[in-house]
C-alpha cells in the first residue's frame, strides 16, 4: 500500500528550504511549511486513522517546529479540515475543467454523459490513492463537523451533475429531484470508497462500465403511466 501522496494532484511537495541565511519572504516559508503539514496529515491519516496520530506526528513527518504548525492551524482538526478542503476543490475544479466533454457527451446521449462524468471521477482518486483513502475512508472518523463537509461536498457535486444534464439535454434535468442525483453521488462515492478501504491498490478506472450503466438508470426519467 502506497504511503505517500502523488505530488502534483492534490498536493504538491515543495522543494526543500535552505539552511542557515536565506533571501526567501517568511510568507514563502510558511507557505511551504503549510503544505508540507497539508501532506503530512493527508498521509498519517490514509495510514494510521484519525486516532493515530497527532500534532507531534505532523510536525515530525512535515520537518517542521511545532510554533510553526501553530502559526498555520489551530489544532489537529483544522490542519485535516484543511487538506480535506483542498482535496474537494481539486477534485471539483479537475471535473469542471472537463465539463465541455461531458456536455458534448462521451456518446451520442445521457448515458455517454454519465460514463465520462464517472471515469473522470474514479481516475483523480486513483491518480492520489492516498489522498483519496485519507478523505473516502478515514475522515469519517472526524464526527459531526467531517460530515457535514462530505454533505456539502456531495450537494455540490449532485449540482454539478444535474447543470451537466441540463447542458446537454435542456429542460430535462429537473424531470427528476436533486435527491436522485445526490443518491446517485452517495453510491458513487460509497462504492469506490469500499474498493479503496478493501484493496490496497484498488483497480477503481475498472469500476466504470458497471457503475455508469445503474447509475444512469438512478437519474432517469421517470416512466409516465400509460393512460387507460
Amino acid at each position: 500500500m502506497r504511503t505517500q501522496i502523488a505530488s502534483g494532484v492534490v498536493f504538491t511537495t515543495p522543494p526543500s528550504l535552505p539552511r542557515g541565511r536565506h533571501e526567501l519572504a517568511r510568507e514563502q516559508v510558511l507557505a511551504a511549511q503549510r503544505e508540507r503539514m497539508l501532506i503530512a496529515a493527508t498521509e498519517l491519516l490514509a495510514g494510521s486513522g484519525y486516532r493515530g496520530f497527532g500534532v507531534r506526528e505532523i510536525c515530525s513527518r512535515a520537518a517542521v517546529s511545532r510554533a510553526a504548525f501553530y502559526e498555520c492551524f489551530a489544532d489537529k482538526d483544522a490542519c485535516v479540515y484543511a487538506a480535506y478542503d483542498r482535496f474537494i476543490a481539486v477534485l471539483v475544479e479537475r471535473l469542471a475543467a472537463d465539463d465541455a466533454r461531458f456536455a458534448a457527451g462521451d456518446g451520442p446521449d445521457w448515458a455517454g454523459c454519465v460514463r465520462g462524468f464517472v471515469a473522470t471521477y474514479l481516475a483523480i482518486l486513483e491518480s492520489d490513492p492516498v489522498a483519496a483513502r485519507a478523505f473516502g475512508v478515514e475522515m469519517e472518523a472526524l464526527g459531526r463537523t467531517a460530515r457535514e463537509r462530505r454533505r456539502t461536498a456531495l450537494t455540490r457535486l449532485a449540482g454539478f451533475i444535474r447543470e451537466l444534464r441540463e447542458k446537454r439535454f435542456p429542460g430535462t434535468a429537473t424531470a427528476v429531484p436533486l435527491s436522485a442525483y445526490l443518491g446517485a453521488i452517495h453510491a458513487l462515492r460509497q462504492i469506490a470508497s469500499d474498493a479503496l478501504d478493501a484493496e490496497p491498490e484498488p483497480d477503481l478506472t475498472a469500476l466504470v462500465p458497471e457503475l455508469s450503466a445503474w447509475l444512469c438508470r438512478m437519474v432517469d426519467e421517470p416512466a409516465q403511466e400509460e393512460t387507460r
